[in-house]
């Protein structure tokens, strides 16, 4: 099979390259294990601080509406983050006093949303909190399942029932001028949260839990069927293996569902992300990109991969595959010409692609950009 361009990796900077480039009128294929970190994605594009019209309105097309409001956000331990540009659902505050008295709700059985260190954190900003629980009758099947208490199962049967659950917070709400919900509405249709908002009394704020984001499958999900849409080869489930090369370029990959075929390209994306989608892979000695063997920066002393400080920056995370200033992949000290990086595999070596979100769309635009005016000379 052969294509344009060839991307390894279906999480955010790999979709987001797929679907630039397919709507340019370029063939693409995606090869996507189905792990990334949209998995864990907060709402927030992270490092996006600016109103970039462009991000906006690419997400718009694809059916997934932002929201640009510099502020703060609520965290799921009940801090504050600097945030700008969020997806519709995803609340930003001018400051982090929020209200005056919080109503925070959660779901009996449900442990992977902090009640508690919402509550403790919002008093730290000079709001009374009170926690209440729900025990709705359509969630007893997940409560006697061991693990089935999960955002994305609790979203599949919530959604249907969300005015239910309205009619359920209302008997809840006292004096209160804020309620904090779970995220686990939305999970299809990106606007249940703001039906909820509309029938609720008083203000509802959307608090992450522990993954899977909800937010962040819905994303992942519409991103797949817009660029499926689009006509992408889009090849779930499957992981790149080994590369095969001539005057060092790339000529093709394969696959471990593709056996020994090869997927062909004029070009290559690497957007594999970090070590939790094995897109970098470390040991006691050397950290090392799988797939094409590229050159990674990282410390030789391993005392210097780690803080010894739990909930420090830790430098290990700054690591990743080396390039040149236009993202061309590097094996060896030389530069491949038709291998790009993109996201999270490339650690922060680029700071003026920022970090997170913002890096993983930044460097796809820089990158899909080039290979588009590439193909018109």
């Amino acid at each position: 099979m052969r294509f344009d361009t060839v991307i390894i990796g279906g999480g955010l900077a790999g979709l987001t390259a797929g679907i630039a480039l397919q709507r340019e009128g370029k063939s693409t294929a995606i090869i996507s294990t189905g792990q990334n970190a949209l998995h864990f994605f907060s709402g927030s594009f992270e490092s996006v601080v600016e109103k970039n019209e462009r991000m906006i309105d690419f997400f718009a097309k694809a059916g997934i509406p932002l929201h640009y409001a510099p502020g703060v956000r609520l965290m799921p331990l009940g801090s504050f983050r600097p945030s700008a540009l969020c997806l519709e659902d995803t609340d930003i505050f001018p400051t982090a006093k929020v209200g005056s008295k919080v109503l925070i709700v959660n779901f009996m059985g449900y442990h992977d949303f902090f009640s508690t260190f919402l509550a403790e954190g919002l008093e730290k900003e000079g709001m009374q909190c009170r926690i209440r629980l729900l025990d709705l009758p359509e969630l007893e099947p997940l409560q006697r399942s061991p693990g089935g208490m999960r955002s994305v199962q609790m979203a599949r049967i919530l959604d249907p029932i969300w005015e239910k659950f309205v009619q359920e917070v209302r008997l809840l709400i006292k004096d209160e001028d804020i309620v904090v919900i779970p995220q686990v509405f939305g999970l299809k249709d990106p606007s249940t949260p703001g039906l909820i908002r509309e029938d609720l009394p008083v203000r509802a704020i959307f608090a992450g839990t522990l993954p899977p984001s909800v937010p962040g499958i819905r994303t992942q999900q519409l991103l797949g069927r817009n660029y499926e849409r689009l006509g992408g080869t889009y090849l779930k489930g499957d992981h790149a293996l080994r590369a095969l090369t001539k005057d060092n370029r790339i000529i093709g990959v394969s696959t471990k569902n593709l056996d020994r075929h090869y997927l062909k390209a004029d070009t290559f994306i690497l957007a594999s992300g970090s070590y939790f989608s094995k897109g970098l892979r470390s040991n006691p000695f050397e950290i090392t990109e799988p797939v094409f063997d590229l050159d990674v920066n990282y410390s030789p002393e391993r005392s210097d991969w780690y803080n010894p400080k739990f909930a420090a920056d830790q430098p290990y995370m700054h690591y990743g595959v080396k390039t040149d200033e236009n993202l061309h992949a590097i094996k060896g000290g030389t530069v491949i010409q038709n291998l790009y990086a993109i996201g999270s595999v490339m650690g922060v070596s680029h700071p003026r692609f920022g970090f997170g979100a913002g890096l993983a769309i930044r460097s796809a635009f820089h990158v899909t950009d080039q290979i588009v005016q590439e193909s018109k000379v």
